[in-house]
């Protein structure tokens, strides 16, 4: 089970992010359903609004439900979600689409990395998981790649052809997911007189009860964020700089395949340099990543943006591996949703002013703002993790000896 498992989780993780119409959507809102870019700005608030209410409770449902079974109901969303694009003429009609999308993409959060973890652990095999958790993050970029590849060709060709494609990956997705095992669940350690109150209890336990959670949580939405910001500002930074636009989806493509590259190996930098020499190298990568970006501003300055694209994928698979191990099964998908919740809070907290400081001041300051922000609460967020992460594996080791 255990081979078959991982190379369908692979899969998997490809065809989730094998997303053919979004290199290309915006034009296809504007130019085929006739949205003004403040209603296309809705649309993604209403996205990502549908997306942040289920996060927790979606990883919370596949906790109890089974993770294959999560994942199947993900792939049923996702295809109701893009085949209401082959009939969409109004504003209201992406609404709807981009709703279903939320609700997909949330209950696939956790869920598929949750399984490949009880996968391993029912073979006896956890120390593989930072490295297989990679090898999943390489497929999921690799198939995110050549989405942007193929979108501008398939759009030409027919508008509504992305969407089609698109439809029957999420069908290959769920035949996949139907294919998927699950280990034997071992009954609940928790009478469960209230789902809320157990939902309530897990958020607890991990923001306040169990240290290393909290600090893993808090360092991994930093490092979170520092990726994310550019994906909204890189662009119109190599306008500014000159880049052709031809060779954006390239860029796109490389960015994605950098995040591939990083995260296939991530296992091994961390064997070469130790948890502590990791950290500060997260740091040295965000911080020398946004000073080119701040500081320079040549046709090749879009490189330094690679530097945030390796740090994203070296640090995934660490720290997802350390909330793996100190969750349980009933707190799995819930402990790994909860974090991609507080990420999302931190950027709808943040994200505003990050574009209001780059539209009043120029994307220039904006970069050598953020960098000065990470190099003053990185350290402190990093200092956190090492000491949680020392004290729970000193108390691991306490508990083996009694």
């Amino acid at each position: 089970m255990l081979a078959a498992n991982v190379l369908k989780l692979n899969l998997f993780s490809a065809l989730k992010m094998m997303l053919f119409p979004m290199a290309i959507i915006t034009v296809f809102w504007q130019d085929h359903i006739g949205l003004s870019l403040a209603e296309i700005l809705l649309v993604n608030v209403f996205f990502s609004g549908v997306n942040l209410l289920m996060e927790y409770p979606s990883g919370y449902v596949s906790d109890r439900l089974g993770y294959r079974r999560s994942l199947i109901i993900a792939c049923v969303f996702g295809i109701a979600g893009w085949s209401v694009y082959l009939q969409a003429g109004s504003f209201w009609h992406v609404i709807g689409a981009e709703m279903l999308l939320g609700v997909c993409y949330a209950f696939i959060s956790g869920s598929d990395t949750a399984l490949l973890y009880e996968t391993l652990k029912d073979g006896g095999r956890t120390e593989l998981y930072n490295r297989l958790d990679g090898r999943m993050v390489t497929w999921a970029q690799s198939g995110e790649a050549l989405g942007a590849l193929c979108a501008g060709l398939l759009y030409v060709s027919s508008p509504l052809l992305p969407f089609i494609v698109q439809v029957g990956v999420w069908s290959l997705a769920l035949l996949l997911a139907f294919s998927l095992r699950e280990p034997a669940v071992e009954a609940s350690p928790h009478r469960v007189s209230s789902h809320l109150q157990e939902a309530a209890r897990i958020g607890r336990y991990a923001l306040t009860e169990k240290p290393i959670l909290r600090a893993t949580m808090v360092f991994g939405v930093l490092l979170g964020l520092a990726s994310f910001y550019p994906v909204w500002l890189v662009q119109p930074f190599m306008r500014e700089c000159g880049v052709p636009l031809a060779w954006f989806g390239p860029i796109w493509a490389g960015a994605n395949l950098t995040v591939a590259l990083f995260a296939y190996h991530s296992h091994r930098v961390l064997d070469r340099l130790g948890l502590q020499r990791m950290c500060l190298l997260f740091g040295g990568l965000i911080v020398v990543g946004y000073l080119g970006l701040g500081l320079t501003g040549a046709v090749g300055s879009f490189l330094f943006y690679y530097l945030l694209t390796a740090m994203r994928g070296l640090q995934g698979p660490m720290l997802r591996s350390v909330l793996q191990h100190h969750a349980s099964r009933w707190m799995r998908a819930s402990i790994l949703s909860l974090h991609s919740l507080l990420f999302r809070l931190g950027y709808v907290v943040t994200g505003p002013l990050v574009g209001w400081v780059s539209d009043r001041q120029g994307l220039s300051t904006g970069f050598l703002v953020l960098a000065a922000s990470f190099s003053l609460v990185l350290p402190l967020a990093g200092r956190s993790f090492l000491r949680a992460h020392r004290a729970a594996e000193a108390g691991q080791k306490r508990e083996e000896q009694d």
